[in-house]
């Protein structure tokens, strides 16, 4: 941990060199950058560079703004339209393709180039790729997230089982392997029998042994996506290829597994949750097993009133773990009046120095080179003394360094989104087959990504 400690310090301390080496031949009048984010909980980290920022750089202002998820698109696409957008926003990869084909992101290559960064030796592998396209560079990663099981460990005790035997399972689409069982153990019905004894009544549970947060969309980035490619399906053959594979009868199979847990009684319908959710399912002691990402440890952190645990998701009939790595990058609009202001902000935000800040309060792990293991080593110190030394982070750490894989990346991304987000809540419902309804999705994808 001393090594580890005196490396952030180093880069702490290089914070303001790079800075002023960055702005050195820079002059001008005074001007505001407006920096758009959805997480709350990232807002007073960002800020904390834009105070280093800002004493190196008297010439620029940061004004950090921070929207909801739901309201933050829609206000985007507001800005874009309207010329009101902010000169740098934090960007998602469902939105990429969008926004590489509607022209809203200034190409970052000519400055990556002309100002030598070394983009692609700076950040953890697979993350700088996200954002590139024909050759531009639309953002620089900020920080990643992989996907594991969150448990309620009193649950996991009660029915007799150990953090040990959580983390050898297999899975497979066709009974679910050991995995599967364990769920059905956990879960618990009103009169005390768990889904795997006789007289178990699925129509009363009172704890349910797994919960999926949502349909998941065109990724199932925590819901399915993992499973099904830890059986050896894969979304497309290449970045861009909008022949998207919800056809396969892996995929299929795998999403007849999900819709069959909640006919079983092991989770919760999508009607019964409702507005809910799986998050307060879990809190509430109320699911025993949620799949989440690595954006939600801070979030356990702060309101778990449980002793709970974070473990590594199942091995799929490949003999492989496998999981989604995802990324957030900071994009400039391209209408920014301001671009080389935008840029020097940028460029610090993504730079060791900014990062080394952000590192150590463990909220996300950020995208430059060993910052994640420094979060990972935060998290876990900050877990084990609220809710048991089980509550070890590093399986997020694991499971980057395993088999990982890349969101699909499509023309038309949110159409394609939300029909199969509409597609997959029949499926998981239960009012529709998988073997019917996604063969007709992924026809209607490939009109949608074909088109112009």
């Amino acid at each position: 941990m001393s090594a580890i400690r005196a490396i952030v310090a180093a880069w702490q301390a290089a914070a303001l060199l790079l800075v002023l080496a960055t702005v050195a031949n820079a002059a001008g009048p005074s001007v505001t950058l407006r920096h758009s984010l959805w997480d709350a909980n990232q807002r007073p980290l960002y800020q904390t560079c834009a105070n280093a920022f800002q004493a190196a750089n008297p010439d620029i202002r940061i004004r950090i703004q921070q929207v909801g998820w739901d309201d933050y698109w829609p206000a985007l696409a507001t800005g874009f339209v309207s010329g009101t957008a902010p000169d740098v926003f934090t960007n998602h990869l469902t939105r990429f393709t969008e926004y590489v084909q509607n022209g809203v992101m200034l190409d970052l290559a000519p400055l990556v180039k002309r100002d030598r960064v070394a983009a692609d030796s700076l950040y953890e592998p697979g993350l700088i790729e996200m954002w590139r396209h024909e050759g531009r560079q639309y953002g620089l990663p900020t920080d990643w997230d992989t996907i594991a099981l969150v448990v309620n460990l009193e649950h996991l005790h009660a029915a007799g089982l150990s953090l040990a035997e959580l983390q050898q399972l297999h899975w497979n689409p066709r009974d679910g392997g050991s995995f599967g069982r364990v769920l059905e153990r956990l879960t618990l019905d009103d009169k005390g029998r768990r889904g795997d004894e006789p007289g178990f009544d699925r129509r009363h549970v009172r704890v349910y042994g797994y919960q999926n947060p949502s349909n998941g969309g065109m990724m199932g980035q925590a819901e399915w996506s993992h499973f099904a490619y830890s059986a050896g399906w894969r979304f497309q053959s290449r970045p861009w290829d909008g022949a998207l594979r919800y056809d396969d009868p892996i995929f299929i199979a795998t999403l007849d597994w999900l819709a069959s847990l909640p006919q079983k009684g092991v989770s919760a319908s999508r009607d019964a949750i409702g507005r809910l959710g799986a998050d307060a399912l879990f809190l509430s002691g109320r699911a025993a097993i949620v799949p989440f990402g690595s954006w939600m440890i801070d979030h356990y952190l702060r309101q778990a009133r449980i002793k709970f645990a974070w473990v590594p998701l199942p091995v799929g009939p490949t003999g492989h773990r496998a999981t989604m790595l995802n990324s957030l990058a900071l994009s400039i609009w391209s209408g920014s009046r301001q671009p080389e202001a935008a840029w020097r902000w940028l460029r610090y935000v993504a730079s060791p120095p900014c990062q080394a800040l952000l590192a150590p309060q463990g909220v996300v792990f950020p995208s430059v080179r060993g910052m994640g293991q420094i979060a990972a080593d935060a998290q876990s110190k900050r877990g084990a003394a609220q809710h048991g030394p089980g509550a070890n982070t590093q399986v997020f750490i694991d499971a980057a360094r395993s088999l990982t894989f890349q969101p699909p990346m499509v023309a038309h991304g949110s159409e394609v989104t939300d029909l199969m987000a509409s597609t997959l809540d029949r499926v998981l419902a239960g009012s529709a087959r998988a073997s019917q309804a996604l063969p007709e999705a992924a026809r209607k994808v490939r009109e949608i990504t074909s088109a112009p």
